[in-house]
């Protein structure tokens, strides 16, 4: 188990201080994650990895020159917010825009994209790759739906020494794409891991037996089989990715090849397991190219390994081989910067840039009468939200490690913490309640990061966005809140009713909520109506299969278990349902 840490809720940030202190030759930490110590070179393009925490030494042990330019970082197992990737990308950029590599799950997918829109718009060019080499998480025939787990690694190293060698950003994307076209792992656990604070496991696998297909995130494998010798593992290994080979890749070849530790499996277990792949790989009539054997994607203690194959093609064993130097991977031997290209001059052009680029600002008005009021309502809703959040939080956890990575509770408290601490500022200020309720989605966003973070910034923002900063809402405009509410979760998120996530219990609030105001309910009343509904619903996710997000690949483990985000989302709104001030005054 994780047992060094001082308060479980700053593990991340305690951990990024320590990592910056033990490495200043390579990294410097900044809001949101680290850079290198040396700034990126003019109008080289910036390759920034990037997720949750706890997989060291991805994903910021490879941040140096030759491999990343720096690493977005968030909370153990969480996708870290759009706010701290476009900081970490602020100040790692240098004219040559931004590429934000990370793996293929919902959360990345949302906030490094909120990111690269944002930066884009802002003037400084930034794309996105999700990588997608996991066999096990969906057939051959949906490769799109694949997680990304260690062979980013591969993916990462070939794309950052494109970036290295002066190729524009266009190339470099290509480059991560390719590679990752021609990269399969799959990957086995022993034992789960454990969250710091946390007394159990997220998942225990039988004595004897090992999970087969499992996630990097805590998630167990998608099915079991007797654990046998190393030479049988292998065999499975190595059997399951030939089998699984790109089209174009031919019957013999060169490949790169990462033997991964997942955080508690010995060296010497590995290299046991090492000397029967490389046999395997011989007799398939595969060639390794300097391969790796050691932890370079964990995921905290568990006790599991992978296997990585890259087919590689002249261009990919070149970048494959290039040099690197990094806290965690060094290879050959680096040229020194081009003359001219200082820290001091670096940074100072990148600040001109970044200050001369355009930055959106919201319009904060000033609430006036009954709109104060309403205001204040939703600071007590925030209030609200916040008690239950922090009464369940464990509860969440358990629903969440069922068929995920055991967060769920633990970071929406950190994220109503945050919005309503946003929320309460904003209402000081008197503020209407648009700027009040933006300002607590921007925090929630910005501080719980993860799927659930983006989608409850996007509804609170959206919910705000139509209340009128001059006078009480009407049933009209709380109508259209909720709608609004709804379609920023599914547009963000792409969700739809039966995929089990959360907008199977707001679908239904929403629609009937505008349904009773537009049929002249009283407020309160169609509210605490709604919210059944949505209670309902929330429950009746334990029958649904995952369509979508981190417990997909365990459809039907998760089947009998209620959705941890319709869940939170029913008891937040029963929880708001049961305040005097609920919705306002119901003289509308």
């Amino acid at each position: 188990m994780t047992r060094l840490f001082n308060d479980p809720a700053r593990f991340t940030d305690d951990m990024i201080t320590g990592f910056a202190a033990a490495h200043p030759e390579h990294v410097r930490a900044v809001p949101g994650g680290v850079v290198r110590a040396r700034p990126t070179p003019a109008g080289k393009v910036a390759v920034l990895t990037g997720g949750g925490s706890g997989h060291y030494p991805a994903f910021c042990g490879v941040v140096g020159p030759g491999f990343a330019d720096g690493s977005v970082i968030g909370d153990v197992f969480t996708s870290p917010s759009a706010a701290r990737a476009r900081s970490v990308a602020e100040a790692a950029e240098a004219g040559g825009g931004v590429l934000f590599l990370f793996g293929n799950y919902a959360g990345d997918v949302m906030n490094f994209g909120l990111a690269a829109r944002q930066l884009t718009g802002d003037g400084i060019p930034a794309h996105c790759f999700a990588v997608t080499d996991d066999i096990a998480s969906a057939p051959a025939d949906q490769t799109a739906r694949r997680r990304g787990i260690a062979g980013g690694f591969v993916v990462f190293k070939t794309a950052s020494a494109a970036a290295e060698e002066g190729a524009p950003l266009e190339d470099v994307i290509r480059v991560a794409e390719h590679t990752n076209a021609r990269t399969r792992t799959l990957g086995v656990a022993f034992d789960g891991c454990t969250l710091p604070g946390g007394e159990t496991p997220l998942f225990t696998v039988p004595e004897g037996r090992l999970g087969l297909g499992l996630g990097i995130h805590g998630e167990p494998g998608v099915s079991e089989d007797a654990l046998g010798t190393a030479e049988e593992l292998a065999r499975t290994l190595v059997t399951g990715l030939l089998a699984d080979r790109p089209v174009d890749a031919g019957d013999g070849g060169r490949v790169a090849v990462v033997l991964n530790g997942l955080g508690a499996t010995k060296y010497e277990e590995l290299y046991v397991l090492w000397g029967a792949v490389v046999r395997l790989l011989d007799d398939a009539g595969l060639t390794p190219v300097r391969p790796e054997v050691g932890e370079l994607v964990t995921s905290l203690d568990m006790a599991g390994c992978s296997l990585t194959l890259t087919w590689l093609d002249d261009e990919l064993e070149r970048l494959w081989r290039a040099p690197a130097d990094t806290p965690a991977f060094r290879r050959g031997a680096l040229t020194e910067p081009p003359a001219g290209t200082t820290a001091d001059t670096t940074a100072a052009d990148t600040a001109v840039r970044n200050a001369e680029a355009p930055r959106r600002r919201d319009r904060a008005a000033a609430a006036s009468g009954a709109a104060a009021e309403a205001a204040e309502v939703a600071v007590h809703a925030l209030r609200a939200a916040r008690d239950v959040l922090h009464r369940d939080a464990e509860a969440l956890g358990r629903l969440d490690a069922v068929a995920g990575d055991g967060d769920h509770g633990r970071g929406m408290c950190k994220g109503v913490d945050a919005a309503l601490a946003a929320a309460e500022k904003a209402h000081a200020e008197r503020l209407a309640p648009a700027a009040v309720l933006t300002a607590a989605g921007d925090a929630w966003a910005a501080e719980a990061g993860g799927t659930s973070g983006a989608l409850w910034g996007a509804a609170l923002r959206a919910l705000g966005a139509v209340l009128p900063a001059d006078r009480a809402p009407g049933r009209e405009d709380l109508a259209s809140a909720a709608m609004e509410a709804l379609t920023a979760v599914t547009s963000l998120g792409g969700a739809e009713v039966g995929d089990k996530t959360l907008v199977d219990a707001l679908a239904p609030f929403a629609t009937a909520f505008a349904m009773r105001l537009r049929a002249g309910a009283p407020v309160a009343e169609a509210y605490a109506s709604a919210t059944a509904e949505a209670r309902t619903a929330a429950e009746n996710t334990a029958t649904l299969r995952p369509r979508l997000g981190r417990a997909r690949p365990l459809a039907d483990r998760s089947v009998g278990t209620p959705d941890p985000g319709a869940t939170s989302l029913a008891a937040v709104l029963t929880a708001v349902a049961n305040l005097p001030t609920t919705t306002g005054s119901d003289a509308v």
